[in-house]
């Protein structure tokens, strides 16, 4: 079993098209194991495919893009469907890290960090983690530090997406700096 593949097959089910998976997210984001095994399974590829391998696939991935809670399973952050996944507010770190193409850095120092196609804006706990998302689609992408604890003070909300992705519905340019390393 490719559990990568299955990830990246999952991701794209449950974060931009469940429709094509006649899938039924709730407004968590969560549908019933059942409801997805049966969908993989009218794909020959995925006909195998078992509970256990989706909890394999979880414990495997070092991006925990998933998870599982009473019989149903959930993508943590990335969603494009129109529906909002709506997501339990959280307070955020001091700071939160940002990496973008710079083609992009004055309309961000300008507007602030919108979701653009996505649900949320996605912010990093670490440097690291903001740079290799940045990388994606910059080889040089600059780094945004967010001063997470003024905006959350200020009444900006964060929700928590795992341990080193945080969601924010927009951040205000007055939180954001270019980080210096």
């Amino acid at each position: 079993m490719d559990y990568q593949k299955l990830s990246k097959e999952l991701s794209y089910a449950l974060r931009h098209a469940p429709h094509e998976y006649e899938l039924e997210l709730d407004e968590q984001g969560w549908v019933p194991i059942k409801q997805l095994l049966l969908s993989l399974h009218e794909q020959r590829k995925w006909r195998a495919v078992t509970e256990e391998d989706l909890h394999k696939m979880i414990a495997l991935s070092e991006k925990k893009r998933h998870e599982i809670n009473q019989g149903k399973i959930r993508a943590l952050y990335g969603h494009s469907v129109p529906q909002k996944i709506h997501k339990e507010e959280k307070e955020p770190p001091a700071y939160l890290f940002h990496g973008t193409p710079q083609r992009f850095l004055d309309s961000i120092l300008a507007s602030g960090l919108v979701p653009k196609g996505r649900q949320y804006v996605h912010l990093s706990e670490d440097v690291q983690t903001a740079q290799q998302v940045g990388k994606r689609r910059d080889d040089h992408p600059v780094l945004l530090r967010i001063d997470a604890r003024q905006a959350w003070q200020d009444g900006v909300k964060f929700y928590h997406g795992n341990e080193l992705v945080w969601l924010a519905d927009h951040v205000q340019k007055e939180y954001i700096s270019v980080y210096q390393k």
